[in-house]
């Protein structure tokens, strides 16, 4: 598909008013229109090599791993740096081996995790929606 050029266009507004278009207003109104976009098929692999879980959820920067073990926060548009949460009712043992092998996963990936440390999860009382604690190491 062919780029198109504008070269101060005007539109008109329903109320009236003229919308003036160059092609810098339109190239900032784009980015301002495109969401961001994460390389989320790569974490994927990275979880599903190293662990052998799936991604249950995406929002934002975040991915939620199947049972919410552990968060994946995107630190980096490219997909090559990423932080990762685990929960608080996890075992330590299991964090540990869990995370290593992430880590050595996602190095032969180019890519590298760092931990951040842990998150708690609760379901906010008489609603559908979860706030999500973090705590940092």
């Amino acid at each position: 598909m062919p780029k198109m050029k504008f070269k101060n266009m005007l539109f008109t507004r329903p109320d009236s008013s003229l919308l003036s278009l160059d092609s810098k207003n339109v190239t900032k109104m784009k980015k301002q229109l495109t969401p961001e976009l994460f390389e989320l098929e790569k974490v994927r692999f990275i979880m599903k090599d190293a662990c052998g879980i799936d991604i249950s959820y995406a929002y934002d920067d975040l991915v939620f791993s199947e049972h919410c073990l552990f968060l994946i926060q995107f630190l980096d548009k490219v997909g090559t740096r990423y932080a990762c949460w685990f929960n608080n009712e996890i075992y330590e043992n299991e964090e540990i081996k869990m995370f290593d092998s992430l880590v050595k996963t996602a190095s032969l990936n180019d890519a590298v995790i760092t931990y951040k440390g842990r998150f708690q999860m609760k379901q906010k009382a008489g609603s559908k929606e979860i706030k999500i604690e973090f705590v940092d190491i």
